[in-house]
């Protein structure tokens, strides 16, 4: 009899250790994931300063749109959360498009070959981070599931393993046309 309880137990103690490190591999892979995440935003800020001097030669009066971008890429620095990273993801999206949209209006400036390496830079780049938020959305999402199933999910409580947030960026105002007046 004790022999089977001894059996038991070593299973028992087993199955918590399995479910804990494959608890904290997920929560690693997450925070993993939102390394690449966290790079490629901060490669497309890196690139704004650029943008902004190559259009300020060409359009003078678009000002509002490239202090926005200006005062954006500023707050990158102080945002801290997944989630306010987010919103600023979703507002420079939104002012990189109007920019994007600006150059409609001004040949020499949709021809200037700094601008248009910023722009191929920028795309490259904005592809990159809709990879890297599926990466990470999909980490996160494997992570969360394993909390709450059995017998994970005693496991996590128990060590207080935290859910993650995915990475939705995409604001209404991120989804809605561009709209350029002069």
């Amino acid at each position: 009899m004790g022999i089977i309880l001894l059996v038991v137990l070593v299973i028992l103690l087993l199955l918590l250790v399995l479910c804990y490190n494959s608890l904290v591999a997920s929560r690693n892979k997450v925070k993993q994931e939102w390394s690449e995440i966290d790079v490629q935003l901060q490669r497309r800020f890196d690139l704004i300063p650029n943008l902004i001097e190559t259009v300020k030669g060409y359009a003078k009066h678009e000002n509002e749109t490239l202090t926005k971008l200006t005062e954006l890429r500023t707050s990158w620095g102080d945002a801290k959360t997944i989630e306010e990273k987010g919103k600023l993801n979703s507002s420079l999206t939104s002012n990189l498009r109007t920019i994007y949209a600006v150059a409609e209006n001004y040949p020499e400036l949709k021809a200037n070959e700094n601008f248009l390496q910023l722009q191929m830079e920028l795309s490259n780049t904005e592809e990159k981070i809709a990879s890297s938020r599926n990466t990470y959305n999909s980490a996160v999402n494997e992570y969360n599931t394993k909390i709450e199933v059995v017998p994970t999910n005693i496991i996590a409580k128990i060590f207080h393993f935290e859910k993650s947030e995915l990475f939705e960026a995409e604001s209404e105002e991120a989804r809605k046309n561009v709209k350029v007046s002069f």
